[in-house]
């Protein structure tokens, strides 16, 4: 059962998709413009609402939710086409210094699950946490805009080019 599954709510939910190993994928822009392309199909054509998102090298936080009730649907169906295009552009990318150890990697993480024909991209769990409160909403809004800064890329937030801090961010988020 899904993780989004257990919990029967309309309320926003704190997610964080990892890449397998913790690989640093989304240091590339190219990358992490077709992270934002799948995230608004996902925002017009299957309702999706995203509230707050950051673009890390090896994941993305992000704080999302579906009026109605189909947030594990349109969260496994984004983590499997990304999953899928990722791949492609990494094994299509001349430019890609690191194409066979990252082909090797995922496949060496596709191993140890049957679920996984040939390569794994995503770790299989999103650690979902409803957000109740305006508080708690508001905590992990702050955690997802300073992880960044935390992590010594940028010096403001507001810098990030892949995150909602970004006031020039490449993706609109939705009004909380």
């Amino acid at each position: 059962m899904s993780e989004l599954r257990k919990a029967n709510s309309d309320n926003p939910f704190f997610v964080t998709l990892t890449v397998v190993g913790w690989i640093d994928v989304f240091i590339r822009s190219e990358y992490n413009d077709e992270i934002i392309k799948n995230l608004e199909y996902c925002r017009k054509a299957k309702g999706l609402k995203i509230y707050a998102y950051c673009i890390m090298s090896s994941h993305i936080h992000m704080i999302i939710a579906n009026d109605e009730g189909r947030l594990a649907d349109i969260l496994r169906d984004f983590k499997s086409y990304s999953a899928k295009r990722m791949l492609e552009m990494i094994t299509n990318n001349p430019q890609e210094s690191r194409k066979e150890w990252l082909l090797y990697m995922f496949e060496f993480f596709a191993k140890s699950s049957i679920q996984n024909k040939q390569y794994q991209f995503w770790q299989k769990t999103s650690h979902p946490t409803e957000l109740i409160t305006n508080a708690v909403f508001q905590q992990k809004m702050d955690y997802i805009h300073r992880n960044p800064v935390a992590a010594m890329m940028v010096n403001d937030e507001a810098t990030f080019v892949y995150s909602s801090a970004n006031p020039d961010s490449p993706l609109i988020v939705d009004e909380s």
